[in-house]
Order: C-alpha cells, then sequence, then structure tokens
C-alpha cells in the first residue's frame, strides 16, 4: 500500500506542477473563455491535495469530492458549450447540464453525500462530458479550424478530458454496481495512468497552444 500512496503523492505534485506551467503559459489564454480554466485547474489539484491529506488524518471526503465532480462536470461542459457553434448541440449540451444537475439534487435524496459518493450522477456526468467533447471534435472537422487544431489550448484540453473520461466511466460503472468484481489497487493504478496521460495533454497544451489559435 505504500507503493499507492507514493503514486497519489506523485499525482498530486504533477497536477500542481500543471497547474503551475497553466499559470506561466497564461498571456496565451487570459483574453478567452479559457482563463477561467486555470482557476478550475487549480481546484482539482488543491482538492485532490486537501482529500489526500484529509483521508490520512481519518477525515471523511466523500463531500469534498462529492461538490468537486458537480463543479467540474458543470465547468468542462459549459466550456465546450461555449466554442461549438452548431446551435443543436449547443442546445443538447445545456441540456446535459440541466439534467446532469438535476440527477445530481434527485439522487441527494437516496445517497448521502457527507458519507458516500455519488455514483449515477458522476456517470452521467462523465457520459455527457465525452458527448459534449465529440460534439467539439465535429465542429473542428466541419470548419477550417481543424488545419490548426494542434495549436489549440482547448484540443488538447478536450483530448486529456476524453481519454481520462473514457477511460474512468467503466470502472465507475463496475464499481458502483459489481463491486466484488473490483480489484482496487488495479483500478487505482489505471486511473493514475489516465490522470498522467490527461494532464500530460493540458501540459502540452499550454506550452505548444498559439494565443492566435485559441479559438
Amino acid at each position: 500500500m505504500s507503493f499507492l500512496s507514493d503514486l497519489r503523492t506523485f499525482i498530486i505534485i504533477f497536477q500542481l506542477i500543471t497547474s503551475v506551467i497553466g499559470s506561466i503559459y497564461f498571456y496565451k489564454y487570459k483574453n478567452t473563455f479559457l482563463k477561467y480554466f486555470l482557476i478550475v485547474l487549480w481546484y482539482i489539484a488543491l482538492n485532490d491535495l486537501s482529500g489526500f491529506l484529509l483521508r490520512n488524518n481519518n477525515y471523511r471526503v466523500e463531500i469534498l469530492y462529492n461538490t468537486y465532480y458537480l463543479i467540474v462536470f458543470s465547468y468542462l461542459m459549459f466550456l465546450f458549450r461555449n466554442y461549438v457553434t452548431n446551435k443543436k448541440h449547443k442546445k443538447a449540451i445545456l441540456l446535459f447540464i440541466c439534467i446532469y444537475i438535476l440527477a445530481f439534487l434527485v439522487n441527494g435524496f437516496f445517497q448521502n453525500y457527507l458519507i458516500e459518493y455519488s455514483r449515477t450522477p458522476y456517470i452521467i456526468g462523465a457520459s455527457f462530458l465525452v458527448i459534449s467533447v465529440i460534439f467539439y471534435y465535429i465542429d473542428i472537422l466541419n470548419s477550417e479550424k481543424v488545419l490548426y487544431v494542434n495549436k489549440n489550448l482547448l484540443f488538447w484540453i478536450s483530448t486529456g478530458v476524453l481519454i481520462y473520461y473514457s477511460g474512468n466511466i467503466p470502472y465507475k460503472i463496475v464499481r458502483s454496481y459489481a463491486k466484488q468484481l473490483v480489484d482496487v489497487p488495479i483500478e487505482f493504478l489505471v486511473l493514475c495512468i489516465l490522470t498522467i496521460v490527461m494532464n500530460i495533454c493540458f501540459i502540452i497544451g499550454f506550452i505548444w497552444g498559439n494565443n492566435k489559435q485559441q479559438y
């Protein structure tokens, strides 16, 4: 278990490094809607750091992460809604946000968020987020944006988000509804790898991104 603890520490440090790099290159996207992504990035890193410290001191952290899910899912879907141009996709993503928030609130009557992690709302939110990323990809593929996509920060953010949640959703489903089949150390290792890959995508976007291509 010491290995898992060390790995968790490494992940948190890596997230903080990603946030620092995002801050260094903030000038590239400070005049766009992406400027709020930096706030969320720091929030994610500090939330995980707080959760790690609290858990090590035998405090419950469920409410910390349930609030985190609500904020991060809502923000990321709003982010992609802001950048897609297809009106049907915009309306669909707005509907996704409303359904997710409603599911989170209704589920609160069946789960105690102080002592339990939200299960169904997480799966709903993650699934809607993946679809929102796909809408964004469809949008850029049908425009001239695709010519400069590798220089666009949002493209790298979307790639990291898609990889992480596409790999995470199956584990969440299995862990929520077939707990006896889950090997926790292996699941944790996979999620750590996904987190590292996602943050690498963010870092590439910050460094390689062109401030003229932050559409």
